[in-house]
């Protein structure tokens, strides 16, 4: 008993090591997506709409990059506990093959046809307008952030979050000067009115992050980022990175497309105030998940490298500190949307209608985010610790295609609902899904060393 109370405490301590630099920087991603809203809120609502809109597609990047990262951590994070610092290089290598595609393809789509890509979200000209100029200026953006997200991550794996965390700093302190600079302009230049400013701020930030990584790779001992990792042979860590990795990846896709498909309701069935009001929402949102999804990656982290160094009763005793620290996050997580309602409602400039929206979607948020909170740390951080992603994959795709997106088309095209209640039916998603997710849980198939000997050729 005494061993088993001096191991969950030693655990907390760990963990709490890995989750600290995580909340910073996810404090500062949303950050930076707040400083987006503040400041175009002074430009007006449309480019609000239109930029919220737009962002939908850097959100389904986003997921893919982060389904790949967490594929690299999966695999990477048992391999380093393990000691084998080769196998997590040729992780990486497998991981830039896929990253580096998927922003060359996101990045043409965005130079190419940016307008096609709006009016899958609303039927609009002026917001479809603002969109796509918004597209064609962050698609440098998304040429740079697969580089840089898969080495982050390989980073986290072996427990650098620091690092992963200062080179984020910079670049979104230097997003949100940029913001500042290129919506407003300064006493030599002119303004550049909203959203082809924010995209631009973007860009230049990722591009300086690469050029920081690309800095730190290069003193790094044995973590570097080297194109030459994709060449590396592993027929074995190949296979598992698609059967653990892939199926993980497209869960982030298929929840990210789905969670885009709200976004379409909203656009084209619910009006601009809703589509207004969402965004902010979001941003709210935003803030109340840092600590729970902060939790969950530090907590993977850790149950992962336990798991990979053979220590399977002190990464079952991880997996629930864990657990006990996200609802404890999840329960603060609504409360810091609660008690940020009277400031979002004062600052928002929408119309009477928007307001009276925005205040609907706040208080649903107030319990919504105990639920995101749960499923992100088992689903995202336990199970995919001991390289369980195919029943994250499974129960997400069934509850988001399946129950909620029909669901939202349904109650918004076909019956017309009122959109408070369009909105209320959507937020039950995560919710529907708490007695699988926490059975798969209980039953500790998760549970498994998935590293293998002599790996790479």
């Amino acid at each position: 008993m005494i061993r088993m109370q001096r191991i969950e405490r030693a655990t907390y301590s760990r963990i709490a090591k890995l989750t600290v630099p995580i909340i910073l920087q996810n404090l500062l991603s949303a950050a930076v997506n707040s400083a987006d809203v503040v400041m175009l809120n002074y430009i007006g609502q449309e480019h609000i709409s239109a930029v919220s809109l737009a962002a939908n597609y850097a959100n389904i990047l986003f997921m893919v990059l982060y389904g790949l990262g967490t594929g690299v951590t999966m695999l990477s994070a048992q391999y380093f506990g393990k000691g084998d610092m080769r196998a997590v290089n040729a992780v990486e290598g497998i991981a830039l093959r896929f990253s580096i595609g998927v922003g060359m393809l996101f990045a043409a789509a965005a130079v190419c046809a940016p307008e096609l890509m709006m009016r899958a979200f609303t039927p609009e000209p002026e917001l479809i307008r603002i969109g796509a100029g918004y597209l064609r200026n962050v698609s440098v953006a998304y040429l740079c952030w697969g580089l840089t997200e898969t080495y982050l991550a390989t980073l986290r794996s072996v427990g650098r979050v620091g690092i992963s965390t200062a080179l984020n700093t910079v670049a979104f302190s230097l997003n949100i000067v940029l913001n500042a600079v290129f919506i407003f302009g300064t006493p030599e230049t002119s303004p550049l009115h909203g959203a082809p400013g924010v995209a631009l701020a973007t860009s230049i930030s990722r591009v300086v992050e690469l050029g920081l990584t690309v800095i730190v790779s290069a003193k790094s001992k044995d973590v570097k980022l080297k194109l030459s990792y994709m060449f590396m042979r592993s027929k074995l860590l190949f296979r598992d990175f698609l059967r653990m990795a892939m199926p993980a990846t497209l869960n982030d896709i298929s929840w990210g497309l789905a969670f885009s498909m709200y976004s379409v309701i909203i656009g084209q069935f619910l009006g601009e105030d809703m589509v207004a009001a969402n965004a902010f929402t979001s941003l709210v949102r935003t803030f109340g998940t840092v600590l729970c999804f902060s939790v969950a990656s530090g907590g993977g982290i850790l149950v992962g490298q336990l798991l990979g160094d053979g220590k399977m009763e002190e990464a079952e005793t991880g997996a629930r500190a864990v657990m006990r620290m996200t609802m404890l996050s999840g329960v603060v997580g609504g409360l810091i949307v609660l008690a940020a309602m009277p400031f979002v409602m004062q600052f928002a400039d929408l119309t009477d209608l928007g307001k009276t929206y925005l205040r609907g979607m706040l208080w649903i948020n107030t319990y919504y985010v105990m639920g995101q909170a749960v499923n992100t740390s088992l689903i995202a951080g336990i199970f995919r610790a001991g390289g369980d992603s195919r029943f994250g994959f499974i129960c997400d795709t069934i509850d988001m295609w399946c129950y909620a997106v029909p669901l939202g088309f349904l109650a918004a095209g076909v019956f017309k609902l009122p959109p408070m209640w369009v909105y209320f039916l959507l937020c039950t998603d995560e919710f529907v899904k708490w007695p699988w997710v926490i059975g798969h849980y209980r039953s500790r198939k998760w549970l498994r060393n998935i590293t293998r000997e002599n790996v790479v050729e």
